[in-house]
This record gives structure tokens, sequence and C-alpha cells, in this order.
């Protein structure tokens, strides 16, 4: 009898982490993990299960530029954004059964079985609880028993545990009553104490011994619900490193007369009218940036020599790498999707989105949790006042970040004959994975 594979994706988990998880620490593999760029959630998500780097599958960011349209779109989550084959598309010509529970790019995936957040937006700007799944029935089932997903508290402010501990209840549930052969779940638990609190703060020590204990029910259930324990395989999606400094390449596009605004009236999401505010221009901007934590994609347009925007930046205080032109291979990073010039921060330091020199004209959305409408990352979401009313415009609060090359995380699995080797790339978990399953 063969047995199932279970792949839990874990940003944040890195070697001092570890440290504080005893479960995973006495799991019997253990190797390091080595990201590929851009270490961030939808890249390597998309590495890890097809098997390619973003020159291959186009997952270039957690973001897209639909240039035809010229329209940036942050996280977003159809599948067939990813263009290469994964996991479960192999695995379903082969009979087994998936399951993919929670990464991004899963909706309208090939998976047997699939949970992912979609809350319904209301006209008044409210949202309803909800989240898509197949079969379409399903989530209904999950909410039945368990309420519905905590959604406010998955991102936000309001993070919290207990949106991880959904996770796994609700997957745990469905791979007891459907056996898949293969089950894919992203946990964010470890993601943002890092990056508002630092990667080595009380908060972020506290999360991952709360996370430890989740996944160590969660497995000793899982191995009771085959007949045979499934193989355990926790992935390290990148490591967060402390920041102390923040950069705005969109600023510095303005300040070169590249990007352009414009103004007009803007609301509050009770229809008030908020006065004039300043919103990007992208068809008459001839260079923008679309951040994303630690790197930025900037997009050059209208006859501009990528060459000459990238000249801004050689010098510029927290960028280590411009990449453009055939420099972009270097990093895999060479795809349709990706901008003209491509921008890589310090370790210590990350880029924001902001492109007002003066807040009072930043657009309402900026402060506000509103992670569609911005044209990049922006973790100060994560800092919302406590009157609950705005988060305040000071991109320095950041306390870590990820993205850059070369930051390694682990690979850890459930015996030391699935780890062979003593280091791992994301792009190498494919193989394993078919390797027990095929």
């Amino acid at each position: 009898m063969q047995q199932a594979v279970f792949l839990i994706s874990l940003p944040g988990l890195d070697a001092a982490l570890l440290e504080k998880m005893p479960f995973l620490a006495s799991l019997a593999g253990n190797a390091e993990l080595k990201p590929s760029f851009p270490a961030v959630t939808c890249s390597v998500q998309a590495n890890m299960v097809t098997g390619k780097r973003p020159d291959q599958h186009g997952v270039i960011a957690n973001g897209f530029y639909w240039r035809d349209q010229q329209r940036v779109e942050m996280w977003t989550s159809p599948a067939d954004c990813i263009e290469a084959p994964t996991l479960w598309d192999v695995l379903a010509k082969e009979g087994k059964k998936s399951a993919v529970w929670f990464p991004l790019h899963s909706k309208g995936c090939l998976a047997d079985y699939v949970c992912s957040p979609a809350p319904i937006h209301n006209p008044d700007g409210t949202e309803t609880l909800w989240c898509y799944s197949q079969p379409e029935t399903l989530y209904g089932e999950l909410r039945d028993q368990l309420g519905h997903f905590p959604l406010q508290h998955y991102w936000g402010p309001l993070t919290h545990i207990s949106a991880s501990a959904w996770i796994l209840d609700s997957a745990l549930l469905a791979a007891q009553k459907h056996h898949p052969d293969f089950f894919y779940l992203y946990l964010p638990a470890l993601d943002y104490a890092p990056q508002k609190e630092g990667p080595s703060s009380e908060a972020t020590n506290a999360i991952a011994a709360e996370t430890d204990t989740l996944i160590k029910n969660f497995v000793t259930e899982i191995n009771s619900a085959y007949p045979l324990s499934p193989h355990l395989f926790i992935a390290g999606e990148y490591a967060i490193t402390p920041t102390t400094h923040v950069s705005y390449p969109n600023r510095i596009l303005r300040e070169a007369g590249l990007l352009e605004v414009v103004e007009k009236e803007d609301f509050s999401k009770q229809g008030v009218s908020m006065g004039t505010r300043e919103f990007l221009d992208l068809e008459n901007s001839r260079a923008f940036a679309m951040v994303d934590h630690q790197i930025s994609h900037i997009f050059v347009q209208k006859g501009v020599n990528p060459e000459e925007v990238a000249a801004l930046f050689r010098d510029v205080e927290g960028i280590e790498e411009v990449l453009s032109g055939d420099a972009l291979a270097k990093y895999s990073i060479n795809h349709a999707n990706s901008g003209e010039v491509v921008l890589i921060s310090t370790p210590e330091s990350w880029q924001a989105y902001y492109y007002w020199f003066d807040t009072a004209k930043a657009p309402v959305f900026a402060k506000n949790v509103d992670i569609h409408r911005k044209p990049g990352y922006d973790p100060i979401e994560l800092f919302l006042a406590p009157s609950g009313r705005s988060i305040p415009l000071d991109a320095t609060l950041a306390s870590g970040s990820h993205g850059i090359p070369g930051v390694s995380t682990r690979l850890l699995a459930s015996d030391a004959s699935l780890l062979t080797e003593k280091t791992y790339e994301d792009v190498d978990i494919f193989q394993l994975v078919l390797e027990k399953l095929l």
C-alpha cells in the first residue's frame, strides 16, 4: 500500500525559529532549503509545486502588471496564473487525488479538493466571510462543523494563530473523509509577527511555539487517519530578515519625471468625500514600480530606455542590485511578466509602494487594509491604529522583510530517508513529492 504525502508550506521557518519548535526540531529529516529569487509567497509556492522557476512558470511576484489593461493586480488567486504543470496536474493524470489548502493561485486548479479564502465583497463596502472550495459544497460542510474561516485573523492587524488552527482543523476533516494521496497546506502563522515585531522578538517566538503545538497535534491525527502514516514534508518558504531601512522607488521615479499621478476626488468606504487625492496614472507614466517586500519590478513604457531607469537606482541607499536586460537571467526572472528593471534590497532594507510626497494627498486606500488596490505589498497594514480607523503612513515601522536571494530556510521530513541531501532548492520539492507517489 502506497503512503500519502503531506506538504506543509511554512513561511518564516529558519534555523533560529526551529530552536523554538521542539516537535518540528525532532523530525528525523532536516536539511537546508534555498528559496529561489524572489523569495516571496506566490513565487516560491509556484516553484515548489511546478519544479520550475519564474522564467518558466511566470509568477514573478505576489502581483502582476497587466500591460494590455494598464492595471496592477496584487494577491490574485486564479490557478491559471501558473504557466507550468503543477503537482496536482501531474498526479491527476496518474489517477491520484490531491487536496490544496490555502496556497495562492489555487482557485480553479485541477486538484480534487480545494479550500481558499474568497470573501464576498458587498455593495456597501462590507465583506461576507466565505471560502472558495472544490467541490463547491465543501466549504459549507466545513463551516457547519468549524464555523466560518476567521478571515480577520488571516492577514492584517488582527492576525492570530486561530486562522492557522482553522486551516489545520479543516484539512484534517477533509483528509479523514476523502484520504487524498497528496495534501498541500499553506500555514501563514509564522509570517507576520516577524514583520511587525522582528524575527527574533518575543511575539515571534511565542507564535512559533503555538504553531509547533498545532502541527504536532495535526500530524498525530493525520497518522491515525490513514492505514499507513503519510510522508510529511515541511518547507520554509523563505526566511525573514530584520529591517531598519525602507526605500521608495516610486518617489524616485516621480522625482525623475517618469511617474505621473492624477488628482481626483476620493471617498471613504461609507461614501463620504475625503477631498482630492493622488492616484497613479499608469497610462501616462513612463515608469513605475510594483513593489513586493524586498524587491520591485519597474515597468518601463513609452519608449524609455530601461538602462536609463536602472541608472537612477544604482547608488540608492538600501538597493543592493539593479537588474535589467540580460541581467534578469541571473535569477531566472526574465519572463514577459517581469518588469524591465528589477530592484533587490539590501538585507536590512525593504521597499514601500508610496508615491506621494504629501501624506494629505495619499489615497484613502493607503490608510486602510486594502490589499487589492495597492500597487504593492504593504506590511504597515499590520499597524492599524487601536481606534480601527486607519493605519499610519509610516513605512519605517516594519521590523522584518523577505525576498532577497541567498537566505536559507529549513526543509523537514518525517523520515530521514526522505531527505538524502544536506541542501535542497525549493524547485526540488516537486520531484521529492512525485518520487513518493508515482
